[in-house]
C-alpha cells in the first residue's frame, strides 16, 4: 500500500526503562516501545523513514531518543524536547544527531492547558531558524483560540499534530471559533498538520474512526503541500480498544484515495520538511 520511501513522522520511542528511566513528573507510564519493536512494525507496513518524536514521559532528557537516532544512522530522524534555555552549542548537536524541530506540548503537563510561553517559543524558533528546524506543538486548537496570531510571524515552519487535536471532537471541530483563522495560516503554507491520532478526536469506540476522514480530507483539499502522516505509536494513554496498527494505517487510503496525493503526504513532504536525501531508507534490522 505505501508508496517507496514512505515516511511515518510521528512516532515515540519509550525506553527500555532500566536504561532510561522516565521523568518522576509525568502523567502516564508507558510499556517498553523500544527502536527495535518500532523498527519491526515499520517493515511489516512497508515503511522506509521515521521521525521519533520526544514523548512527554522524558521531559527535556531526549536521551532515549538521541540513542534511537544513533543506532539507526539512516532514513531516522527526531524531534525533541529542550529547555527553553538551551544555547546553540546543544542545538548544532542536536543536529548532528538528527534532531530537526523542537516540540512543545502545552497540553500534558501540570500546568494551565492550550497556554504557550510566547516569549521562550520566540526565542527557541530564532535560535533554531538558522538550522532549517520547525516547531511541533501539541495543542488543542479548538481552545487555543489564538495560535495563529501568535505564531504566524515565527521564523520558522510551525507544524500541528493530530489534525489539530480538537478536544471537542473531529466533527465539532470545524465549527470551532478558531477553525478559519487556523485554516488560513494552513493555507498560507506558514503551518504543517499532521494526520495522526485518529482515535484521540472520534467520538467512535473503535477503527475506522469514520468521523475523522471527513477533516483530513477538507486539510488535504486546503492545502496537501503541507500535510503529514504518521502512526502515533504505540498509542499511549488509550482509553479505546487498542488498534490494529495494520488497518489504523489502511486509513490513510480512505483518507486520501487519489494515489499521488498520498505519494505527496507519504513521501515528499516529510522529505522536504524533515531533510531526508533522495535514497535515504531505514535498516529495519539494525536497532538491536
Amino acid at each position: 500500500m505505501f508508496p517507496g520511501r514512505a515516511c511515518d513522522t510521528h512516532a515515540h520511542i519509550c525506553g527500555p526503562a532500566a536504561a532510561f528511566p522516565y521523568a518522576e513528573e509525568r502523567i502516564y507510564t508507558p510499556p517498553d516501545s523500544t527502536l527495535t519493536d518500532y523498527l519491526h512494525l515499520l517493515e511489516v507496513l512497508g515503511v522506509e523513514r521515521a521521525v521519533l518524536v520526544q514523548p512527554s514521559v522524558y521531559g527535556n532528557d531526549n536521551r532515549a531518543l538521541l540513542d534511537a537516532l544513533a543506532l539507526e544512522k539512516t532514513g531516522l530522524r527526531g524531534v525533541a524536547v529542550v529547555d527553553p534555555a538551551i544555547g546553540l552549542d546543544d542545538i548544532r548537536d542536536y543536529d548532528n544527531a538528527g534532531i530537526r524541530g523542537i516540540r512543545l506540548n502545552v497540553v500534558d503537563h501540570s500546568g494551565e492547558r492550550n497556554v504557550m510561553p510566547v516569549d521562550d517559543v520566540r526565542r527557541l524558533a530564532a535560535l533554531i531558524a538558522p538550522f532549517g528546524w520547525h516547531i511541533e506543538f501539541l495543542v488543542n486548537l479548538d481552545e487555543a483560540l489564538l495560535f495563529a496570531d501568535a505564531v504566524k510571524d515565527l521564523p520558522v515552519s510551525v507544524v500541528v499534530g493530530h489534525l489539530g487535536y480538537p478536544r471537542g471532537g473531529a466533527a465539532g471541530w470545524p465549527r470551532s471559533l478558531g477553525f478559519e483563522a487556523f485554516l488560513r495560516l494552513f493555507e498560507s503554507g506558514r503551518c504543517w498538520v499532521k494526520l495522526t491520532g485518529p482515535y484521540r478526536l472520534s467520538s467512535a469506540p473503535d477503527l475506522p474512526y469514520g468521523d475523522v476522514a471527513p477533516l483530513a480530507q477538507r486539510l488535504a483539499a486546503v492545502n496537501p503541500e503541507r500535510l503529514l502522516w504518521g502512526t502515533d505509536w504505540p498509542h499511549v494513554m488509550m482509553k479505546k480498544p487498542m488498534p490494529n496498527d495494520g488497518a489504523l494505517a489502511d486509513l490513510v487510503a480512505d483518507w486520501l484515495p487519489d494515489a499521488r496525493l498520498r505519494e505527496r503526504v507519504l513521501v515528499t513532504n516529510p522529505a522536504s520538511l524533515y531533510g531526508f536525501d533522495d535514497d535515504e531508507k531505514l535498516d529495519h534490522g539494525s536497532g538491536a
